[in-house]
Formats: structure tokens, C-alpha cells, sequence
């Protein structure tokens, strides 16, 4: 019976050269409860993993977090893979959209152009936070942004940047047999052409209803939130035939914690303290190719 292989991966933000041999050295040598097999450079100077087995009872997260506060003055993320075996490369990417795969909240953008962004904002901040349910805040935001004109929906898109990393994902992975599905909790205006940019082979969001030429001040029901994400994700999943562990899901707010928690490895990017907390792994510091790096693959295999 092969042994069962946990990976201890550490990331750091491309070009930046945080990581070094010193700190894999100690990092090492803090690995207390678990016998290295392997380990390998993924990028010199951006990842580095071991693998290794852990001794029975081992706590995981406290080892995790043990080793984390070892390096905490670094600009390295630590995380740690229990079960590293055949599935590894997933075969299905869900990812959020909005301060996931683009930089930007649509939603808080749109209503600079009515002068009510940080009312606007603070909502959005709230409900990603878990605080507020995400179906009430959404049609409260939508409320406010009555009247705008198309034109503004166009130039907010022209402003949209994509989250450094986030083509070489999707690129990555689909070249390496996996389906990409963006989920959104914003507007199909938005979130279909970011698709369509990066090559999804799916897209789910809200719409935006609109009167004529100007919102309308509603969406379209029911509203995409996180009950909805965590479905579409088990869709794929059956759809596919694919067994949980081949599953990645990627996202930064509350509503994205349902398809996290269900999908073979969950990932909170930059995301709020709750999602990270409840996801298995964590970005904080470096860009969307770190999900690669999780998955074992070594930079030379990257597309871009």
C-alpha cells in the first residue's frame, strides 16, 4: 500500500525573491512530526515543497501555523496539502470572479458614477465579511444604482483589470485537460466577457435588469450567491464525472465559503478573514499562480 503523502508548499510573490535556501532550511528543520520523502524547487525563488508523511494525530493547521510564524516577517504563504496523490492536478476550476480573477468590486465602481461608493462599498465589504446576507445586500446595492446609464456599465468594463497570474491559471489548467468555470455574484455584462477574455469554458452570474438604456434598479431572480456557486460546482462535478479531490475552488468573500468547503482543495485568495479561516489552503501574498504551485506544478510547465 503506497504511503499517503501530505505537501507542505510555500509560495512567495513572482520576482520578488522571498524565498530563499535560508528559509527553506528552516522551515525544514521546524518540520517536526513529519518524515520528508521529497521535496523540489517548483520556481527557484517563488516555490519550494516537501513531501512528506505525517506522524499519526499530527495537527495539521497548528503545524501549519507553527511554521508560518517561523518565517511571519517574509512575504511567503505556507500551506499544507494533506493526501498528495494521483489527483493532485485538478481536472475542475470554479473561481470567483470579482477580487478573485479581476481587481476590482463592479458593483462599487458603478456607484462612483452616482456618488455613493463608499455607502456603496462599505455594503459590499460587509456582506463578503459574512456579516450581511448576500441576497439582501445585493438588491440594496442594485437599488441605488437606478437610472445609470449603460455607457457607464461600458466604461467601468474598459477599467476592469485582470488579478495578476489569473491567464496563466486558466491557461495552465485548461492545457492540462481541466474545465474553468467563473462564478460571479456580480453581472453577466461583467462576467461574461472577463470569461470570454481568459477562455472559461463556463460562466454563471446575476443580471442586471435594465429599462431601455438605463438600470433598472433590480436583478433578476434568483440571485447566484453562495448556495448557487456550491451548486454549480457539484454540477460540473457530476457533469464531468469527476470525484471531489479532482475539484479546485477559488474565491476571497463569504459567499464563496459553500463551493470552498466543498471542493477537493478550497482556496481563500486575499481573502476575508472568515473564508480564510474555513478554507484548507491560503493566499495572501503572491498572485493567482500560487494555485498552480498547490497543484505540483513546476513553473517551466506554466502557459502564458
Amino acid at each position: 500500500m503506497a504511503e499517503l503523502l501530505t505537501a507542505l508548499v510555500l509560495t512567495s510573490p513572482p520576482g520578488a525573491g522571498d524565498l530563499e535556501e535560508a528559509t527553506v532550511a528552516s522551515v525544514r528543520a521546524d518540520l517536526k512530526g513529519g518524515e520528508i520523502r521529497e521535496e523540489s524547487w517548483l520556481g527557484p525563488g517563488e516555490a519550494w515543497q516537501a513531501l512528506f508523511v505525517a506522524e499519526d494525530g499530527l495537527d495539521l493547521e497548528l503545524l501549519r501555523a507553527r511554521l508560518a510564524a517561523g518565517i511571519s516577517a517574509q512575504s511567503i504563504d505556507v500551506n499544507i496539502i494533506p493526501g498528495a496523490h494521483e489527483w493532485r492536478r485538478k481536472k475542475l476550476l470554479v473561481a470567483d470572479m470579482e477580487a478573485t480573477i479581476i481587481e476590482q468590486e463592479c458593483l462599487d465602481e458603478l456607484a462612483s458614477y452616482v456618488g455613493l461608493r463608499d455607502r456603496v462599498a462599505g455594503i459590499t465589504k460587509r456582506a463578503m465579511r459574512g456579516e450581511l446576507d448576500f441576497e439582501s445586500a445585493l438588491k440594496e446595492r442594485v437599488a441605488l444604482l437606478k437610472d445609470l446609464g449603460s455607457d457607464v456599465l461600458e466604461t467601468v468594463y474598459s477599467r476592469v483589470s485582470l488579478m495578476p497570474g489569473a491567464e496563466t491559471l486558466v491557461a495552465t489548467m485548461r492545457q492540462h485537460g481541466a474545465t474553468c468555470a467563473l462564478v460571479s455574484g456580480g453581472f453577466t455584462f461583467f462576467a461574461s466577457r472577463v470569461a470570454a477574455r481568459l477562455g472559461f469554458d463556463t460562466c454563471q452570474a446575476n443580471v442586471l435588469e435594465m429599462a431601455g438604456s438605463r438600470v433598472a434598479g433590480t436583478v433578476a431572480m434568483p440571485i447566484l450567491g453562495r448556495e448557487a456557486k456550491q451548486a454549480v460546482l457539484e454540477r460540473l462535478r457530476h457533469e464531468l464525472e469527476l470525484v471531489e479531490s479532482q475539484t479546485l475552488a477559488v474565491g476571497d468573500g463569504a459567499n464563496d465559503l459553500g463551493m470552498i468547503k466543498t471542493a477537493g482543495l478550497g482556496v481563500a485568495f486575499r481573502a476575508k478573514p472568515i473564508v480564510a479561516a474555513e478554507a484548507q489552503a491560503s493566499i495572501v501574498h503572491g498572485d493567482l499562480t500560487a494555485l498552480l504551485y498547490l497543484q505540483g506544478y513546476r513553473k517551466e510547465e506554466f502557459v502564458t
